[in-house]
């Protein structure tokens, strides 16, 4: 299942209770014909550049909503504008955009943005290094500002459209959960067997 690095621990809250579940009812899973297992153990699928996005004020430590400084992150209401200011006032060092990737280890601000860059265009830290190392880091961050407002201005747009229209948000939360009740009816039926419950 695709996670982002910091949704790892969800993922494995997940996993334990289908294994306490294997576990405590195995032999009712067993004589339901359901083999060893009932539930799957699903497994994390972590990849890309930009895995866990750090803040743009403090390349060590992690974005987050719950930082002070609303410098520290791109919101998803977040309009153009407010994203192309946050980027540009992104936290960077001196020193040029190195060539290779190892020479982002020891500058944690480079790296991120580099990731973030990468994420936005569905590429490589290399392939951004490829076209942007050894340049300024005003030129990188101007592409950077263009790409970010491109991909996420469209979000902060959707989600201020969205917002406006709670009773659009309600009908699709309803239609949402219809579905997924009728997707996992059968599963339920069967977790009410193996258990012992008794279905109406």
């Amino acid at each position: 299942m695709p996670v982002g690095e910091d949704q790892k621990q969800h993922l494995e809250l997940t996993r334990d209770i289908a294994q306490k579940f294997n576990k405590d009812y195995a032999t009712s899973i067993h004589a339901h014909g359901y083999g060893e297992a009932f539930f799957p153990l699903p497994e994390p699928l972590i990849t890309g550049p930009a895995t866990r996005v750090m803040s743009l004020r403090d390349g060590s430590k992690k974005m987050s909503k719950s930082d002070a400084s609303d410098y520290s992150r791109i919101n998803l209401t977040d309009d153009a504008d407010a994203i192309a200011q946050k980027i540009r006032k992104a936290k960077t060092d001196p020193a040029p955009l190195p060539n290779e990737e190892a020479g982002l280890a020891p500058r944690p601000e480079a790296d991120n943005l580099v990731g973030i860059y990468a994420a936005l265009a569905g590429t490589s830290k290399q392939a951004v290094l490829r076209e942007f190392g050894g340049g300024p880091f005003s030129s990188f961050k101007a592409a950077l500002v263009d790409l970010a407002v491109a991909k996420l201005g469209p979000v902060g747009a959707e989600m201020t459209r969205l917002v406006a229209d709670p009773a659009y948000i309600d009908s699709v939360l309803g239609e949402g959960a219809a579905r997924a009740q009728a997707i996992a009816a059968d599963t339920m039926k069967a977790v009410k067997d193996i258990v012992g419950f008794v279905r109406r």
